[in-house]
């Protein structure tokens, strides 16, 4: 199976009547990615209408604007850098402060563990400490089975200039670009990326994600089964 490189502006947006959130699937079955749904959506001012996730678990990323969450009549901050855990069976609303639209990227997937969020409904990417992993590469998880999620795993990744040897995972992986650009490498095709960029890495797909800028490329992620995003079912050699 093939790697999959959509960007946001190429997606179309809907939005329900009387509602504040605009939200666009950028990454389902269609692409290739049969358990991982990648939604970006946008928030106008004001709060939105209930969505209730039904037979489905949501990890949630709060990229840009300031709001609340709003779950079984509980408030929790979200503010860009905020990762969020919502079990399936519940519904929640998003209320954005504005001026600015609240921007959010999810992931959806079948709840296959049973898990219901425990402890903290959210996680702040300024309180998860700095891990590094191969190739000058940083990482901060953000959703993990703290917050209740078994079967997945949210993380905040930093990919500096250059480019890593290929290699593959054995988890499935879709990534949407925070910041930077640069090039995925995989199947003899060089894809470009940028900022807004949505991207679907399948179990074991040989691949490169290279930075071409000048500056870090910043990203933020989802895979399954949950795990550790560093580890690699295999690496060429050079």
């Amino acid at each position: 199976m093939a790697g999959y490189v959509v960007h946001e502006r190429e997606l179309e947006s809907r939005r329900d009547g009387g509602d504040t959130a605009s939200r666009a699937v950028a990454i389902d079955a269609r692409a290739g990615s049969e358990l991982l749904e990648l939604h970006v959506t946008r928030y106008d001012p004001g709060r939105s209408l209930p969505r209730a996730l039904q037979g489905v678990q949501e990890i949630l990323y709060a990229a840009s604007g300031r709001g609340r969450l709003v779950v079984d009549d509980q408030a929790h901050e979200l503010e860009a850098g905020t990762g969020v855990y919502l079990a399936a069976g519940e519904s929640y609303e998003v209320e954005s402060r504005g001026p600015e639209e609240l921007l959010t990227v999810s992931v959806i997937a079948p709840q296959t563990n049973g898990a219901t969020p425990v402890g903290p409904r959210t996680v702040r990417l300024a309180d998860q400490p700095l891990l590094l992993a191969s190739g000058d590469r940083e990482f901060r998880y953000l959703v993990t089975e703290e917050l209740g999620c078994r079967d997945m795993t949210q993380f905040y990744g930093v990919i500096a200039p250059g480019r890593a040897p290929d290699h593959s995972h054995v988890y499935d992986e879709v990534i949407y670009v925070l910041e930077g650009e640069g090039v995925l490498h995989g199947d003899g095709e060089d894809r470009p990326v940028s900022a807004g960029s949505c991207i679907h890495l399948p179990p074991l797909y040989v691949h490169s994600l290279e930075n071409s800028g000048d500056k870090p490329m910043r990203i933020v992620a989802v895979f399954q089964p949950a795990g550790d995003p560093a580890s690699r079912a295999y690496e060429a050699n050079e």
